[in-house]
């Protein structure tokens, strides 16, 4: 008799105690994190494998296209000098050796016109941003200046000096590559290098032999290249004319441009149409010179141009929802639990519990619906759906229009709340942080006459 009557009194205590409702809100959401941990995890595994297909796509496709060239270079004689002991004579015989070195020369201006089409790729639900562009290079090389290292004009082998160009995209090449120097065209021949990947991770092109013993560099050696490339991600060039400019444009609505040199304001156009874009560098704005011997720098950290790439995808925007979920079920479970204190309402544990997986619900439809179209469409379905729903459960559960009308316009303007957050970049958190405060004065003024002593 005494258990039964001990049994009835903690049943009414959790009926109408605040503090017992606090405690079993407060459990029923920690349990909900349980399953919205797992929705995340989704999330990561979907976004996980649209990267394995974008780099799929984009291997098969052409990947990014980095250029560092052209770039003249001239072998030149050097000689190492040995004694060795004849044993005959008994007396050191100096010997002379010859090796064979390079010179590279950087173009004194280098014109840089690209045009990139943008293709959107789909592989199942997942989609990748390549590009078609046509590339038209022109520039000049001035007289090779040999004097920095002695070199005298004897040992220069002008019969074998050659243009390298280098590039990280052979693959995506769609067109034969030759220069035209002077009215002299020179095909390219992929220049193999073992040492390709500690050096800047660019494959060489170099063109059959010049011939430049009886040229007068008196006279700009004018030189100009058209290339084709199937690229992705990005298009990079390496400023390494005395004189750069570069000119960039696309039917791409979403360039970032990138690397250590920015467009001129005044040639840089975005619109719903495309972009355009203008670069101006001198060899005054870089650290490396003109000319270099017996090797290449690595100079792709000097590279600039623009990336293809899509600013904020669908999984990241529900990954960026999903971080809002504990937000959204508190505050749900609050505006519930406001109504039963002071309407005196009795709402079950169950009820709350699948008010919250209604909640949880939402992230699933979510990210199902957003691979199949917009965002913004799988945003309005799920919301609608997830809102639509608690709103007529609630009708059973508080027996009252006013209140079903509260929870339906509450849940719509904390949905629509998040989703502004999520679209904006440089307001969120100062929106967010706005938001919370109006949301906590709103609750700090509708609870004040609630009697909290009541346990």
């Amino acid at each position: 008799m005494e258990n039964k009557q001990q049994q009835n009194k903690f049943s009414h205590w959790v009926k109408t105690s605040i503090t017992a409702r606090m405690i079993m809100i407060a459990t029923i959401i920690l349990t909900l994190l349980i399953p919205l941990a797992f929705i995340k995890d989704l999330i990561r595994e979907r976004e996980f494998r649209q990267d394995d297909v974008v780099n799929e796509i984009n291997e098969k496709w052409g990947e990014e296209v980095v250029l560092y060239g052209p770039i003249l270079k001239v072998p030149y004689k050097t000689y190492k000098e040995t004694s060795v002991f004849n044993q005959d004579s008994k007396q050191y015989i100096t010997e002379t050796e010859s090796f064979m070195n390079y010179a590279y020369f950087f173009p004194k201006t280098l014109n840089i016109k690209a045009n990139a089409t943008s293709i959107n790729k789909k592989r199942n639900n997942f989609e990748s941003v390549v590009y078609e562009s046509n590339i038209a290079i022109t520039g000049n090389f001035e007289q090779p200046n040999f004097s920095l290292k002695s070199i005298s004009e004897k040992d220069i082998v002008w019969d074998k000096a050659s243009i390298i160009f280098k590039t990280s995209n052979l693959k995506g090449i769609k067109s034969e590559v030759n220069i035209q120097l002077n009215k002299n065209s020179y095909d390219f021949e992929t220049n193999y290098s073992s040492e390709k990947n500690s050096q800047n991770n660019l494959d060489e092109l170099e063109s059959s032999y010049l011939k430049l013993e009886n040229v007068d560099f008196s006279i700009a050696q004018n030189f100009n290249m058209n290339l084709a490339f199937n690229g992705s991600q990005s298009m990079r060039f390496i400023p390494i004319g005395k004189v750069t400019t570069a000119e960039m444009s696309s039917n791409w609505i979403n360039p970032s441009f990138t690397g250590n040199f920015l467009p001129q304001d005044e040639g840089e156009k975005v619109t719903k149409n495309g972009f355009k874009a203008n670069w101006k560098v001198l060899d005054i704005n870089r650290p490396y010179s003109q000319q270099f011997f017996n090797h290449l720098p690595n100079l792709n950290e000097y590279a600039f141009g623009t990336n293809f790439i899509v600013p904020v995808d669908e999984y990241q925007k529900s990954n960026r929802s999903a971080k809002y979920g504990f937000m959204v079920i508190g505050l749900t479970f609050l505006i519930f639990f406001l109504i039963q204190t002071m309407s005196k309402i009795n709402i079950h544990p169950f009820q709350y519990v699948m008010i919250g997986v209604a909640l949880v619900m939402f992230y699933t439809l979510l990210i199902s619906i957003s691979e199949h179209s917009s965002f913004l469409k799988a945003y309005l379905i799920a919301g609608s759906a997830v809102v639509s729903l608690i709103t007529l459960y609630s009708k059973s559960i508080l027996k009252s229009a006013k209140f079903v009308f509260l929870i339906g316009t509450c849940l719509t303007v904390l949905y629509g709340f998040i989703f502004v957050i999520i679209q904006l970049e440089n307001y969120a958190l100062l929106v967010g942080s706005i938001g919370l405060f109006i949301i906590l004065a709103v609750v700090m003024y509708v609870s004040r006459k609630i009697d909290w002593n009541n346990e």
